[in-house]
């Protein structure tokens, strides 16, 4: 970088993190997620609402891949912790409600997004029509597990039996759907395509070797004075390799980092484990809320005609309906009560940042074009949106008070500081 190009990336990283703060700061006093806010703050800021010439001097061209890396180790730090929280103390509580809550939350969104891609990819698939009507119903039956979370932790669900459950079900889901993202891209050989084969190697590596690597150095912070000085810089460094790792293999490095949080010893002390998540959600705190303010930027509704706003309104609607209705469905056959089985049917639609995520990929990976991106994304925040609302209309607050089942209340209050 020239040093004006330095100047240039000092002041818009100034104003990114300023303004995603802010907006999500405002977002969060009115009952929203502050991911809202962030992606609001990129949209605002993006040649749809500025001229592109001033979009131009705010992010300059010469400093967006710098500005798009930070993001991009925000997001990392973020897939990490996905990862690492998803653990079988979570997991380990689930029953038949959950279970079945979770087959009903990816199922029937997952076959409805078939559907309506389709007829949709002739025109919004710039490239494989199967990867497009594939990438679709993966992307529909998402729910945004940490953004969950943070809803549940703010109007107190995490306590109750609900809360809890839908928590247990929505890990599951998402779980599931990174695999089937995963599958995805690999059945499309967006990148990579020889190097995919080598991805059981890849595997064996994490189990055998990075995971007992992982548990010396843990061994070895807790016999040290400065525990996080010791064990942080090792996480980082096999955060980054295993994020790097994934993407030369093509499958993105989203997995990689999500991978290494997965298999990270959870046999410490509880003053080493709150060290690392405080840490990494420290890094996630600061940096994550740049790719969502890059995403925003991507956004494009200047050019929505009539046929591109009758897709956003049939995305919306078979993205409620389709989880809501599976959701609704799964939970009554497996038991749950009418009051349970309505309010785990509104959490679940909550895409937020998961969606984003994962559309973002989309995008990154030619499965889809910038139209249908910004659709996606709309949908994304609209169905995050009304959550709150529909909480409230249905009365779910009633349900504060009742106990979590065993097994899933320690992990669910774990899970109050989440990102969102």
């Amino acid at each position: 970088m020239t040093g004006n190009a330095v100047s240039d990336f000092f002041l818009a990283l100034t104003l990114a993190i300023t303004a995603a703060k802010l907006l999500g700061a405002a977002l969060q006093r009115i009952g929203q997620p502050a991911v809202v806010g962030e992606i609001l703050a990129g949209i605002l800021v993006s040649p749809m609402v500025l001229s592109a010439t001033v979009s131009e001097k705010i992010f300059p061209e010469s400093v967006q891949p710098v500005f798009s890396g930070l993001a991009n180790v925000g997001l990392a730090t973020f897939m990490f912790l996905v990862g690492y929280e998803m653990d079988g103390a979570l997991l380990r509580g689930r029953k038949r409600i959950p279970l079945s809550i979770a087959v009903g939350s990816v199922v029937l969104p997952l076959a409805g997004g078939v559907a309506l891609a389709i007829p949709l990819a002739s025109t919004y698939a710039p490239g494989s029509h199967t990867g497009f009507v594939l990438f679709v119903g993966v992307a529909m039956s998402v729910t945004a597990f940490p953004v969950l979370a943070r809803i549940l932790s703010d109007r107190e669900l995490n306590r109750t039996a609900t809360g809890a459950i839908v928590l247990v079900a929505a890990a599951i889901g998402d779980i599931v759907a990174w695999i089937c993202l995963a599958g995805v891209i690999a059945f499309t050989g967006a990148t990579g395509e020889w190097r995919f084969v080598l991805l059981p190697l890849y595997v064996l590596a994490l189990a055998f070797l990075v995971r007992p690597a992982l548990k010396k150095a843990v061994h070895y912070a807790e016999h040290h004075d400065k525990q996080a000085t010791v064990l942080f810089p090792v996480l980082i460094a096999g955060l980054l390799v295993s994020s790097a790792a994934t993407e030369w293999l093509g499958i993105h490095f989203i997995f990689g980092a999500f991978a290494f949080g997965a298999i990270m010893p959870r046999a410490m002390s509880e003053s080493l484990r709150v060290l690392v998540v405080n840490q990494m959600q420290q890094t996630g705190y600061l940096l994550l809320p740049l790719y969502f303010v890059v995403a925003g930027m991507k956004v494009d509704l200047a050019g929505f005609g009539g046929g591109v706003l009758l897709t956003l309104v049939l995305v919306i609607a078979v993205a409620v309906v389709t989880k809501t209705l599976g959701v609704y469905a799964a939970g009554r056959l497996a038991g749950a009560d009418h009051g349970q089985a309505l309010t785990a049917s509104v959490l679940m639609n909550t895409r937020g940042l998961t969606e984003i995520v994962i559309v973002s990929v989309g995008l990154e990976m030619a499965l889809i074009d910038q139209k249908f991106y910004s659709i996606m994304v709309v949908m994304a925040v609209v169905t995050t949106v009304l959550t709150g609302p529909l909480l409230k209309r249905i009365g779910a607050h009633r349900l504060v008070g009742a106990n979590p089942p065993e097994g899933a209340s320690a992990a669910a209050r774990e899970k109050q500081n989440a990102p969102g």
